[in-house]
């Protein structure tokens, strides 16, 4: 008998310390402030690598202009070495995602795949400042694809067609 009161105490001394435990977890949980918005995106300056990609490119290189401060660059690169491949993303006002990728590539279709995350074309089309866009859909992002002077120009993003429109319509080449 004496076994089976050694076995009760030990089985009460662990339940005991799993509500302890779990108590001591809930205070913490309770105390601790939680960060329930997301996280600031930093701002980067492209300036200097849109410069270097528009002297080293084999195609007029874009880059938004008059957007309204609110849209905020979180990231940028061009890879000479991969087909003159321009990247420039933004945090919309509204929190969505939209990017601008640029591509010299003669094999068109894995940097569309890429760039678009799986989109396919339609065939719709979309007006931008006198341009003629082919809407792209499905897949990860929308987007409005342009192919001319030999570079294919993709506005993608999580972003409404409207905000694709708006980013395409503000793209300068210098």
């Amino acid at each position: 008998m004496a076994g089976t009161n050694a076995k009760q105490k030990s089985v009460r001394n662990m339940v005991l310390s799993l509500a302890v435990t779990i108590l001591a977890a809930g205070v913490v949980y309770l105390f601790i402030p939680h960060e329930e918005s997301a996280p600031d995106l930093k701002r980067v300056d492209y300036r200097v690598e849109l410069l270097t990609a528009r002297r080293a490119a084999s195609y007029p290189v874009v880059a938004p202009e008059g957007l309204a401060k609110e849209w905020k660059a979180t990231s940028v690169r061009f890879r000479g070495d991969e087909s003159d491949a321009w990247h420039l993303g933004f945090h919309a006002p509204d929190g969505e995602y939209v990017q601008i990728r640029q591509s010299a590539a003669r094999k068109v279709k894995p940097f569309l795949d890429d760039a678009t995350q799986g989109a396919r074309a339609t065939k719709a089309t979309q007006e931008v400042d006198g341009t003629t866009w082919t809407r792209w859909t499905g897949g990860r992002y929308d987007a409005l694809v342009l192919q001319e002077d030999g570079a294919t120009t993709v506005v993608a993003g999580t972003g409404s067609f409207a905000q694709l429109a708006e980013m395409a319509g503000a793209l300068k080449a210098e």
